[in-house]
């Protein structure tokens, strides 16, 4: 169970995240959030001391000072990983809402024609996405990739072809990934446990089993945070 100062931490990063606060804006007086979550001064220390950590935000004392953000907020949160883009042209909640409905789509109908090959495909790609939960980026990486031998199986190359040209944008703009949360090892496991039943679903032609599990991807790792945006959308 998180502490008081890492559940404050949590929702001043969700805040500041969806305020989408340039670097260096002033957030808020030290005092203001202390009385705003009527904790003691040194829990809303700790708590910022958390956020210092993560190099979110910076504390400047003296009649000027106050709670600042070090850098620009990520341009999407992916349930637990934050993601930076740099010289993207598109707003990225689309190329992953893209991204999202493809995958859905490639799942369904890769269930009626994958074939052995395509399942061996699936257990490597399943197998690197479990060796790759340590570090965000590749866990982006590896998560990529593993639909990618979806969308393979699938065998309708047009949209394939779609699809890979959003992930390489994706992957050509990425400049920064951190997971983000302290329950970001669970999640990422689950995670990991959801696409294992994918592959196994589609892999046993379970056309029933697929719907179900994708359902539960939507709502499993991807959440992305704009303020005109619902959650929801899957990874």
């Amino acid at each position: 169970m998180s502490s008081v100062p890492e559940r404050i931490a949590a929702d001043l990063e969700q805040e500041i995240l969806e305020q989408r606060l340039d670097s260096g804006a002033r957030f808020a007086l030290r005092t203001e959030l202390i009385e705003r979550f009527g904790v003691s001064a040194n829990a809303m220390n700790e708590a910022l001391r958390i956020l210092r950590e993560r190099d979110v935000v910076h504390v400047k004392p003296g009649a000027q000072g106050g709670v600042f953000i070090s850098q620009p907020p990520p341009q999407v949160r992916l349930g637990v990983i934050d993601l930076w883009f740099r010289g993207l042209l598109v707003d990225a909640v689309d190329l992953f809402e893209a991204r999202s409905l493809l995958e859905d789509g490639f799942a369904s109908v890769a269930a009626e024609r994958a074939t052995p090959e395509d399942a061996r495909d699936l257990a490597w790609a399943l197998e690197e996405l479990r060796n790759a939960r340590e570090d965000a980026r590749s866990y982006l990486e590896a998560n990529m990739r593993f639909h990618s031998a979806i969308a393979r199986a699938a065998r309708v190359p047009v949209l394939a072809g779609m699809y890979e040209s959003v992930v390489t944008l994706l992957r050509g703009t990425l400049v920064r990934a951190e997971f983000a949360g302290a329950n970001a090892r669970e999640a990422i496991d689950h995670n990991v446990e959801v696409h294992a039943r994918l592959a196994r679903a589609i892999t046993a032609r379970d056309h029933g089993a697929v719907a179900k599990v994708l359902v539960e991807h939507r709502s499993d790792l991807v959440r992305i945070s704009e303020p005109s945006r619902s959650p929801g959308r899957s990874a």
